[in-house]
């Protein structure tokens, strides 16, 4: 497959419109949390808005998937952004009609409504996170694909850099008034100008057929778009996914590797914002994450110059390794000085993790299968954290803070680690840096991992896209 030519502007488009999107998304994500644990205080309840937000990724990746395979990816992201935006009107009609007294309480029916509506909005823009990797796959070579990626991942650390800042600031100085005034703005200019992209209907939606014989790829056997065997547009077509998936060595154990991951990382969702808060102001929180986003930036521009190498498969590994390390170090001591450098570091190498997976799948992945198993691949990998930010918030409410605080803990530990609430979240996240590392290292050692890089770096493309 050749560079599709004049297509690179249509993907730069696409890239800053999903920019804009993303900071409406991360803008109302970051604010719903910080805002329930100021009101709140409750660790409990940050724990719980994770976990929401990790099902509902979970529940939905897998459709949302066959709705980019089966439709025009870029009308699947206008109503994304659509959906989105009627949930924010909704939201901000509730947020102004609800004393704020009402939302001091964990337990008020009427916040959680609230947070539920906000997290749904939320999701529907995962559409454009799996849409925009199968459009990477068309309109770009495959030389270039990691670079590309990398641009994806420079994106997304804007979007960060650009919300974490204005998030805490919003929230201290309206609550969570000006941030959907500003979600319902900048998501209204985003359909606008999405509208006026351009794309090539030949090369990105589903009248586009592989350059393959008969109704079948060459790569896997699974029938083609158009041919009388594919799957029904009105069914999201699982079991064949799945024989995709199986039919690639060492795909499926990838992808349960990075559910584990995932399993690790909801500890993040669930505890981080009550770690940092813990430490600083929500103002002081919100600009720190905007530091630690540049650490996003930069990486993504790293790969976007220099790409990823020969072998993605490996790189992938080995900065998991890193990510577990700075896990294990950065709560070792009481120190914003400690949190912000292993963050930092930890938000640097994220964008290789990210663009390597998804560079991964670009190649061994079948064109018109790509969107359900990005989808499939979002779901399970997904699915894994709920269950840990769901149950991690109440075990560090009830079993580690208590703990670290003036149980036996803070006896045993306690003079060099020190004590407090703080110190039992720093624990969990210790222990899980350890369980990380472990994981990846007997990764790295495994049949699988061998398999799926051979594969990669032994065959050609199989995507194929005609143009």
């Amino acid at each position: 497959m050749g560079v599709i030519q004049g297509h690179v502007r249509v993907f730069y488009q696409l890239l800053v419109n999903t920019l804009l999107v993303s900071v409406t998304n991360f803008t109302v994500w970051f604010a719903i949390t910080f805002y329930t644990y100021i009101e709140t205080r409750s660790v409990f309840a940050t724990g719980v808005i994770s976990g929401i937000f990790l099902v509902l990724t979970a529940l939905t990746g897998i459709w949302f998937g066959s709705l980019v395979d089966h439709r025009p990816k870029k009308l699947m992201m206008q109503i994304s952004a659509g959906v989105s935006l009627t949930l924010y009107v909704v939201a901000l009609a509730l947020y102004q009609v609800t004393p704020r007294e009402e939302f001091r309480d964990p337990a008020s029916v009427t916040l959680w409504i609230l947070i539920v509506l906000l997290m749904v909005g939320v999701i529907a823009g995962n559409i454009r996170t799996i849409a925009l990797p199968t459009m990477v796959t068309a309109l770009i070579e495959e030389d270039t694909r990691d670079r590309a990626n990398g641009l994806v991942g420079t994106a997304s650390g804007v979007s960060f850099l650009v919300t974490s800042v204005i998030s805490g600031l919003l929230v201290a100085l309206g609550g969570m008034f000006w941030v959907l005034v500003v979600a319902l703005v900048v998501l209204g200019l985003s359909i606008v100008h999405l509208g006026l992209v351009r794309v090539p209907t030949g090369l990105t939606e589903p009248a586009a057929a592989p350059a393959q014989p008969a109704s079948v790829t060459a790569a896997t056997g699974e029938p083609v778009p158009g041919s009388k065997s594919e799957t029904p547009v009105s069914k999201i077509d699982l079991r064949g996914t799945m024989r995709v998936i199986a039919q690639v060595p060492g795909l499926t154990a990838l992808i349960i590797f990075s559910a584990f991951n995932n399993l690790l990382g909801g500890i993040f969702m669930a505890l981080l914002d009550a770690y940092g808060l813990s430490m600083m102001s929500v103002q002081g929180w919100g600009l720190l994450w905007g530091v630690l986003s540049t650490g996003f930036i930069v990486g993504g521009l790293l790969i976007a110059r220099t790409g990823l190498g020969r072998n993605p498969v490996r790189l992938l590994l080995l900065i998991n390794v890193v990510c577990w390390t700075v896990t294990l170090l950065f709560p070792l001591r009481d120190s914003v000085i400690w949190l912000t450098v292993g963050l930092y570091v930890y938000m640097l190498v994220v964008p290789y993790a990210e663009a390597a997976e998804q560079t991964i799948l670009q190649k061994v992945v079948p064109y018109e299968r790509q969107g359900r198993v990005f989808g499939f691949a979002q779901s399970v990998e997904q699915a894994a954290s709920p269950l840990t930010a769901f149950l991690i918030a109440p075990v560090a409410q009830f079993v580690f803070i208590p703990y670290m605080t003036d149980g036996a803990g803070a006896r045993l530990i306690g003079d060099w680690f020190g004590t407090g609430p703080a110190r039992g979240l720093a624990l969990v996240f210790v222990l899980t840096g350890i369980a990380g590392l472990i994981a990846t290292v007997i990764a790295l050692r495994s049949r699988p991992y061998r398999r799926l890089s051979k594969r990669y770096t032994q065959t050609p493309d199989t995507v194929a896209v005609s143009g």
